[in-house]
């Protein structure tokens, strides 16, 4: 009885320690979990930036009507974008092309009100990076001739 109980105990504590020593082992980042972040990044900043320019709205400055939308709009590619990336899916380069142009026009339109604006100084980095990033995916993937 007291064999089949430790039998037991071990079992379950190899059962339990097995998957922490797989979570352990850290996979090197390739260009498509960078630019995956990247991307997450850049919608999480751009839906923030969102509703900061819905807020500015609100108390009557109208002239963030542009920037919202740019937002709203940057963050939906760039929500598509880490999917399909971080999946390694076969249209990471139509995505990726997208998303950095997206990132730019959103970049420029928040960068006119950065200097004087921090969560907008804030977007407009994230998209310079985010864009920088699918760039640079853009050379990993792709149709190959």
């Amino acid at each position: 009885m007291k064999l089949q109980y430790l039998s037991v105990l071990v079992l379950v504590a190899c059962v339990c320690v097995l998957p922490l020593s797989f979570a352990a082992e850290e996979k090197p980042a390739s260009p498509f979990d960078d630019c995956a972040k990247a991307c997450n990044d850049c919608q999480r900043a751009c839906d923030w930036c969102s509703t900061h320019c819905a807020r500015l709205m609100a108390e009557g400055k109208k002239e963030h009507m542009a920037t919202m939308q740019t937002c709203e709009d940057c963050a939906t590619h760039c929500s598509a974008a880490a999917t399909i990336v971080s999946r390694q899916g076969p249209f990471s380069d139509t995505i990726c092309m997208a998303c950095a142009e997206a990132c730019k026009r959103c970049g420029d339109a928040c960068e006119k009100h950065g200097s004087h604006d921090a969560t907008m100084k804030k977007c407009a980095d994230e998209c310079r990076r985010c864009e920088k990033a699918c760039r640079e995916m853009m050379r990993h993937t792709g149709p190959k001739a």
